[in-house]
């Protein structure tokens, strides 16, 4: 975990350097953007980790997998939120996520331009900025926020009626999105985090950070993975996830 953070933060110092400046941003083949500062604050990550960690692999965005015979697995997206970034909006993040024998271990995220890092490992919580953080207690969807990158990408991916209706249903709802929303949920400034589309890079931080503040990281179908292509975060309250699963269902989301 104390190795994560600081690769975390150096990353976050290699994007702070293109932040607010004029570059280039490049479109991907799925329409995404890619910058010099995502192949720069990746590259960082992947010669830090090699360094210290020579015989896990690791997986990012943009340079895709390497091989390893630990059994550890660094999972890393060095721009979450490169829309934000290309815009110059401070809600995107560092993501370092490490699985151990394909479970989860440790996250961290850091959100460079606003000043918040957190990090979580097994059974050891999780800290923003070094200090304990939870999840809210609040239990009523009337009383919630919800949030989401974006509530029009539900319908293309086959969730726009449940998220029209937990719209609805909640007392309060923003796009605060990518990793910054599920990072609100798990300290405790928001209540649920609706993402249609996800990597598992995209997750593979968020879920320790989310549940050792108390919180659950799932599917839209309700299970507890990094790979199901898509995802939810909630304060955890069983009452609250309760309710947000059974409006899920009567939808019948795919």
């Amino acid at each position: 975990m104390e190795c994560a953070e600081q690769l975390a933060r150096e990353a976050g110092e290699i994007t702070l350097a293109y932040f607010r400046r004029p570059f280039v941003a490049e479109r991907k083949a799925d329409g995404s953007f890619v910058t010099a500062a995502d192949r720069e604050a990746e590259r960082h990550l992947r010669v830090g980790i090699e360094k210290l960690f020579p015989d896990d692999a690791i997986l990012g965005e943009e340079e895709g997998e390497r091989a390893g015979d630990s059994g550890r697995r660094w999972i890393i997206d060095p721009i979450d939120g490169t829309f934000s970034f290309v815009h110059g909006v401070p809600f995107y993040g560092v993501l370092i996520g490490l699985e151990i024998d394909d479970e989860p271990i440790v996250g961290v995220v850091n959100m460079p331009a606003l000043g918040e890092l957190a990090v979580a490992a097994r059974g050891l919580g999780c800290y923003l900025n070094g200090v304990r953080a939870r999840t809210s207690s609040i239990a009523t969807l009337e009383e919630s926020l919800l949030l989401a990158t974006d509530f029009g990408m539900c319908w293309e991916y086959g969730f726009g009626a449940a998220a029209e209706e937990l719209q609805r249903r909640f007392g309060a709802r923003r796009t605060w999105g990518d990793c910054y929303g599920h990072l609100l949920v798990a300290t405790g400034r928001a209540e649920c985090m609706l993402d249609p589309v996800m990597n598992v890079w995209d997750c593979a931080a968020l879920l320790p950070v989310v549940e050792e503040a108390g919180g659950t990281f799932s599917d839209w179908r309700g299970a507890r993975t990094i790979g199901g292509g898509n995802a939810i975060s909630t304060n955890g309250n069983a009452s609250l996830s309760s309710a947000i699963r059974k409006i899920i269902d009567e939808k019948q989301c795919k």
